[in-house]
């Protein structure tokens, strides 16, 4: 069975992966290479293990979370689609069965929050661990015009972490405002977070979006308190 370790030491994947970040880096996107999708690999698995799923569950997010972003290296639009197809060929040439290969590729082409919709639990774990890795390391050229450099700048550091006894799976972000509002973030990443939540619901969690300290997303909607009953007053006894 095929391993994220060969798909790692496979060259064409590497040079796909170059490429892709190689076309992003001309539009001056944030960085979208080796770091990126390794960081995407080990938190999908991170995810998935965390909350019981099989050991080749495990291993087929985290195949998908490397291959995720291989689409851009033909256009940011529709990447997610276009980079299914392209590991859809590359992994049947690999001999991969058809049943993981379409587990791979179904999360993939639906990793983007304008066309994509989690579907499963390698879907849901790979949106989560995509969404989260937002970070000023990121920034590959400072643009302050650009609200997601200024953005990414502020977050001086995340954390992803799943509580598989309170279900729930937390992101934690340290925000510096002088370099933006959080306002910012939420006007990039409030359809990405949302994403999350939806994500976050087929793996039977909570999602909850933290931001220095302050729960933004996720707290749970307590009942209303009932109301107390009130005795009546005897007319007669009424303005004593």
């Amino acid at each position: 069975m095929l391993t994220l370790k060969d798909i790692q030491g496979n060259p064409s994947f590497r040079l796909l992966i170059s490429k892709a970040n190689e076309y992003l880096s001309l539009l001056g996107y944030t960085e979208h290479g080796l770091r990126h999708v390794t960081y995407v690999s080990t938190m999908t698995a991170y995810i998935l293990r965390s909350l019981g799923y099989n050991g080749r569950t495990v291993e087929l997010g985290a195949i998908s979370g490397y291959l995720h972003d291989i689409g851009n290296m033909h256009n940011r639009k529709y990447h997610g689609p276009t980079g299914a197809n392209i590991v859809f060929t590359e992994l049947r040439m690999l001999g991969m069965p058809l049943e993981e290969i379409c587990t791979i590729t179904t999360a993939i082409a639906n990793h983007e929050e304008e066309i994509g919709i989690p579907v499963s639990p390698v879907s849901a774990a790979l949106i989560i661990a995509d969404k989260s890795d937002a970070h000023r390391t990121r920034v590959r050229m400072r643009r302050d015009h650009d609200i997601h450099d200024r953005v990414n700048l502020a977050i001086t550091d995340s954390s992803l972490t799943v509580d598989s006894e309170a279900r729930t799976v937390t992101l934690d972000i340290s925000f510096d405002t002088t370099e933006c509002q959080i306002m910012d973030y939420f006007e990039i990443y409030l359809t990405r977070m949302e994403m999350c939540k939806q994500a976050a619901s087929l793996l039977g969690c909570r999602f909850r979006l933290v931001i220095n300290g302050l729960e933004l997303l996720g707290q749970l909607q307590r009942e209303p308190a009932a109301p107390q009953a009130v005795s009546e007053v005897p007319a007669s006894q009424a303005g004593a």
